[in-house]
């Protein structure tokens, strides 16, 4: 009986959740990232089932490790623009040193999601540290998907941004 309830209780907190987050993320008072990781979040949310203690330990960690592995993918933006821009004109040594570069942020990045695994493992249980890696595969087809379709997300997320630019 006690493990309905909680059952019962989670999937009340997530249809909860999920509403007022999305309410707030239909605002024309945010800014396009704001309204994105209002979704994220209902989104991550609700596939992980996350409890509110769960919740308010995995979102830092999960915002830092996010913001970590951001860098690192602007550094390997940076090499390929470079490369594309520049190529022609670029020495051997200039080209290896940039693939050298971008082999150790491949380390890197293979690094801190091993570090971060842990982390999550100590505030998850192992059923939704796997949930977790599931469900960032599918918020990323989804959101693809819905801004292909221009639904809701897109008209949400995209509103307010200048031509030509991407946030996303």
């Amino acid at each position: 009986m006690n493990s309905f309830k909680n059952i019962a209780m989670k999937k009340l907190l997530s249809l909860l959740i999920l509403p007022v987050l999305m309410i707030s993320s239909l605002s024309g008072q945010e800014k396009p990232r704001e309204r994105l990781e209002a979704y994220k979040i209902a989104f991550f949310t609700k596939k992980l089932e996350l409890t509110s203690q769960e919740a308010s330990r995995f979102w830092p960690i999960y915002n830092e490790f996010q913001e970590k592995k951001n860098q690192i993918q602007l550094e390997k933006m940076r090499i390929n623009r470079d490369f594309n821009q520049n190529g022609l004109n670029m020495t051997d040594k200039e080209m290896t040193d940039a693939g050298d570069k971008f082999i150790a942020l491949e380390m890197q990045s293979s690094s801190l999601a091993l570090e971060y695994h842990k982390k999550f493992k100590e505030i998850l249980p192992p059923v939704k540290v796997l949930k977790l890696y599931q469900a960032e595969n599918q918020y990323r087809i989804q959101l693809l998907q819905e801004l292909k379709q221009n639904g809701p997300v897109r008209n949400n997320i995209r509103k307010g941004l200048g031509a030509g630019q991407d946030e996303i």
